[in-house]
Formats: C-alpha cells, sequence, structure tokens
C-alpha cells in the first residue's frame, strides 16, 4: 500500500513570516495544525520536510544534522527570496534545536523551541526511538510482521544518531549567545527527553524578553496533544508581542 507522504508548506498569511520545523523522525505534519492556525492570524508559514523525512525510513540511515541544517537554512532562505525581511522560528524537538542553532547563527525575530533537548540521551535509547519509528512506517504500508521484522535488521543508524548527539551538545554550548526574544515551551508528560532541558534554555538565553510555560496535560509530540488549542494561541500571543516593522 502506498503510504501518502507528508510535503513541505508554504500557508501565505501576511508579510511576518514564522519558520516551524518539526523533529526527528517527524515530519511537516507535526507542526501542520500550528501553521494554519497563525496563517488565519496573518502570518505566512514555512515548514521544510528534512531529508529522510517522511520517506521510508531506511532512508533516515543516510542522513545526518548536517543534512538536515542545510534544509533548515535553504527554508530561511526560501522565506527571505519571497521579501519576508522578518521571520521568527518554532521548532518541535530536534526543530526547537535547530531554532535556537538559528538564534545565534542568522537574524531573527523570536524563538519558541518546543520539547527541545539539551541533554544527550543514550545511543539505544535513541536506537529504540529509530526503531520503533521504522516499524510504525513499515505497518503503515501493510507489510507483515515478518517481513518488518526481516527489514528491520537493515537498521543501524548509529552514525546518524552519534551526529545528532552531537550536535545537541554543541548547540546546547551556544544558548547564551542568543538575545532574541525566546518563548521556551515544556510538556510535562514527556517521556522523550529530560524535561530539565527547558529550563536550561530559559536560563541560558541572554535574552531580555523570555518566558517559559509547562503544559500540564501534555507529551513530547505537543503540537499534536490534548492542549495545543492554548499552544497554538501562546504561540500566537509571543508572536504579536514582538517588535515586528509591519
Amino acid at each position: 500500500m502506498r503510504v501518502k507522504m507528508p510535503e513541505p508548506f508554504t500557508f501565505e498569511g501576511g508579510k511576518r513570516a514564522v519558520l516551524l520545523l518539526h523533529g526527528f523522525t517527524g515530519n511537516s505534519a507535526d507542526v501542520r495544525m500550528l501553521g494554519r492556525y497563525l496563517e488565519s492570524r496573518g502570518y505566512t508559514c514555512h515548514a521544510p520536510q528534512y531529508k529522510g523525512h517522511g520517506v521510508p525510513p531506511e532512508e533516515l540511515v543516510h542522513t545526518g544534522p548536517r543534512d538536515w541544517w542545510k534544509d533548515v537554512m535553504m527554508a530561511y532562505d526560501l522565506l527571505k527570496s519571497k521579501g519576508h525581511q522578518e521571520i521568527a522560528v518554532a521548532g518541535l524537538s530536534l526543530g526547537g534545536v535547530f531554532s535556537l542553532k538559528l538564534g545565534y547563527t542568522v537574524p531573527v525575530k523570536g524563538i519558541v523551541p518546543m520539547c527541545a533537548p539539551m541533554y544527550i540521551k543514550s545511543e539505544e535509547t535513541m536506537y529504540k526511538g529509530v526503531l520503533e519509528y521504522a516499524r510504525e512506517f513499515k505497518k503503515r504500508e501493510g507489510k507483515s510482521g515478518e517481513l518488518i521484522e526481516s527489514e528491520m535488521a537493515a537498521f543501524q543508524p548509529m552514525g546518524t544518531l552519534k551526529a545528532l548527539q552531537e550536535l545537541i551538545a554543541d548547540v546546547r554550548a551556544h544558548v547564551d549567545e542568543i538575545y532574541a526574544p525566546t518563548f521556551v515551551v515544556q510538556g510535562r508528560h514527556d517521556r522523550m527527553i529530560n524535561i530539565d532541558s527547558a529550563n536550561i534554555i530559559y536560563n541560558e538565553v541572554e535574552s531580555n524578553n523570555k518566558k517559559i510555560k509547562w503544559y500540564e496535560e501534555s507529551g513530547h509530540v505537543i503540537t499534536l496533544d490534548k492542549e495545543r488549542d492554548q499552544l497554538h494561541e501562546d504561540v500566537y500571543q509571543f508572536l504579536e508581542s514582538l517588535d515586528w516593522q509591519h
């Protein structure tokens, strides 16, 4: 069975632009509802899809943070090429890590890291996550349990995971170089990352305009969880508080 793959999207809503970034093993669908909500409030939203994501999981193994960062920068440049001088960024999980990296690499109007990890999980834990993602993907394709298990033998994405750990450590070391307004979002029931990551980001960002909010009912994929309507409103209010030229 062919699974319909999510695609990158651009929702044209106005002069103010927001770059939306998905997580590791995620895809643009993770931030699509947020994008639609912000579009309806007058923001143009663009979400890329990283190389090796939203495609058969075997392809993930052959990509890494360098490729994904290139995709993030291309997405930023795409908004610039459309005439958007001011760009805010909101990212989930790995996308949150990239949103912080953008914050000390290029000019951004504001940053919303959502459930962004600052601690390195063991490779074994991350590897289990990748296997789970691959199994789910193959189930949706309608493959038999036997076939899935035989295909799982192909998964040794250890190089990717090591590079991912290095990326997180590198970004953590530079968080204190961020001066853009920052709204740190964290789900209290997040089992994927160490939730103290949110405090690290909040404490180390050098911006005078920073806030943190804990969502008491939400897990890791907070953009699709039960408090998403509140999250949409909170992100919108944060964006409205920024000093836009237009």
